[in-house]
């Protein structure tokens, strides 16, 4: 098999990947936590074999869902870190930018972190119990990666921009997760809730020397 033939193979199979990927989405936007792999195999016009050809089981759908959204929120994250504002101004546009994304597609947040209820039969849903911590993860690593760019902590800086990572990470998912199921307030007043609770030590921290600037 020569070179183009490969890379005609690996482009269509890349495009069919994305098919079944955008079918899933499709099912999870319907049916959250409860998605499961018959319905999206039907909604994609194949079978659950061929399904798991692609995938290998449910997890490895999931993954490919979980980095799928996770890619998207995170350069949505970035870009709000990155616009032109004051830095409380970009705090607060980063956990708003957050909370609007798990309003949008509530469908979605819920299937990426939040388990079937009542257990697991042959076909039920995804056991998102066990995957959505690795999310948490990564994203808590790539919030740490920025603030060790950007802010000056001095001594002992990545680990202390690695606290700060997974420590904000884990207040927005935890507040977030209150907020979407209970809304005892409005969006804006979370956000301004929470960027108080960050902005003692965040606003006294300088910039990196040489850094985009926080």
């Amino acid at each position: 098999m020569d070179t183009t033939q490969r890379t005609d193979q690996q482009r269509s199979a890349d495009r069919r990947r994305r098919e079944l990927l955008e079918a899933a989405d499709r099912v999870v936007l319907r049916d959250g936590p409860q998605a499961s792999m018959n319905a999206i195999a039907a909604e994609a016009g194949i079978t659950k074999p061929i399904l798991y050809r692609h995938f290998g089981d449910k997890g490895g759908l999931y993954a490919a869902l979980a980095k799928r959204h996770t890619d998207a929120l995170l350069s949505s994250l970035r870009a709000a870190l990155d616009a032109p504002a004051e830095r409380r101004e970009r705090v607060e546009a980063t956990l708003d930018t957050y909370l609007a994304a798990i309003e949008a597609l509530p469908q979605v947040y819920r299937f990426l972190m939040h388990p079937v209820e009542g257990g697991q039969t042959a076909d039920q849903g995804f056991d998102t119990g066990n995957h959505s911590v690795p999310l948490l993860r990564r994203m808590g690593e790539e919030l740490a990666q920025v603030i060790e760019e950007r802010v000056d902590l001095g001594p002992n800086s990545q680990q202390l921009a690695r606290v700060w990572g997974h420590g904000i990470v884990g207040m927005m998912h935890a507040a977030g997760d209150w907020w979407l199921g209970e809304r005892p307030c409005a969006r804006a007043e979370l956000v301004r809730s929470l960027a108080d609770l960050l902005w003692g030590r965040l606003a006294a921290a300088g910039d990196r020397i040489g850094g985009p600037g926080f």
